[in-house]
């Protein structure tokens, strides 16, 4: 099953283009499935056992990532991996297995990310300047990557991927590579320069074009766990709420274009979404927050439907 395995993940990088965190991630669930598989038969799991599994098997798995404690949308993520396996083993190696298409993946609830106030957002300028006021240069690169996600709405990934030959001579547009290896066009606004230009006038590493755009404190590519603790210190220091992320600065970026009136579509070109319907929990937020307004402004917000008196 290693070898069948191996093959698969390599299909997964050659063809159809999948990042190595998604490898990781299908790898570790499919390992996971074959561990349950065997315990559930008794014997070890060969190519042909796996056409055997049935319902009751994968609904034994799904319970027990539940007693185990993992979330809903780990176990999502699982299934969606045991598919994508499936399918490779019966167009490579006829290894057929119906009974994976009739279990249903838990339901992931969707939460409605909140955008950060734009003033908290200038904050966090000043916040860096004093947290980083011993290495001027990292202050410079924390403040060049929260500009940069917050002015073209970047994954961590995307703005940690870029290297110093993308962003040469200021380019008016950037050519970012999303999920899925999907390319897209992001303009770039020039206050995103300004921050650049001044992290790297102060970088003490390399400036090759090759060379990453953002570095360790060590001379290492940065990592995302890294600029998310850059987030985290922020938060922290000016005492901000726990949803604001990394993650919360593309999506203040994303209501905002969408307040100013950008359509559904050029909103989802922007962002990189393979999906409108995921661009259209944008509107729900938008809308969420036209209520609140509502709710505690409007003049007859707080009165009775009883129109018998008037």
């Amino acid at each position: 099953m290693n070898e069948i395995i191996g093959e698969f993940l390599k299909y997964l990088t050659d063809v159809k283009n999948y990042s190595a965190h998604t490898l990781v991630a299908y790898e570790t669930d499919i390992y996971d499935f074959i561990k349950f598989y065997t315990n559930f038969i008794g014997s070890n799991v060969t190519i042909d056992l796996m056409a055997r599994a049935d319902t009751l098997c994968f609904r034994g798995w799904l319970a027990d990532r539940v007693n185990r404690e993992l979330t809903a949308k780990s176990t999502s993520r699982a299934m969606s991996a045991m598919r994508s396996f499936y399918k490779y083993l019966a167009k490579y190696h006829n290894i057929k297995n119906d009974a994976i298409g009739l279990i249903t993946s838990p339901k992931v609830p969707r939460k409605l990310s909140k955008a950060i106030d734009v003033c908290d957002v200038e904050n966090m300028h000043d916040a860096i300047r004093d947290i980083d006021e011993n290495d001027p240069w990292i202050a410079a690169r924390d403040w060049a990557l929260v500009t940069l996600i917050f002015g073209c709405g970047l994954r961590i990934s995307e703005a940690l991927s870029l290297t110093q030959r993308d962003i040469n001579n200021h380019p008016d547009t950037l050519r970012i590579i999303g999920k899925g290896r999907k390319e897209r066009i992001i303009p770039v606004l020039q206050p995103v320069w300004t921050a650049i230009d001044k992290y790297l006038s102060v970088l003490p590493f390399s400036h090759d074009a090759c060379a990453p755009l953002f570095y360790s404190v060590r001379g290492l590519p940065m990592s995302a766990r890294m600029a998310e603790k850059v987030i985290e210190n922020i938060r922290h220091y000016l005492q901000l709420p726990d949803y604001v992320t990394p993650h919360a600065l593309r999506h203040t970026f994303a209501t905002a274009l969408l307040a100013g009136g950008a359509d559904l579509r050029s909103l989802q070109e922007l962002l990189g979404h393979s999906s409108l319907s995921t661009t259209q929990l944008y509107t729900r937020v938008n809308m969420s927050e036209i209520m609140d307004i509502y709710s505690h402004a409007h003049p007859r917000a707080n009165t009775d439907n009883d129109d018998t008196n008037e």
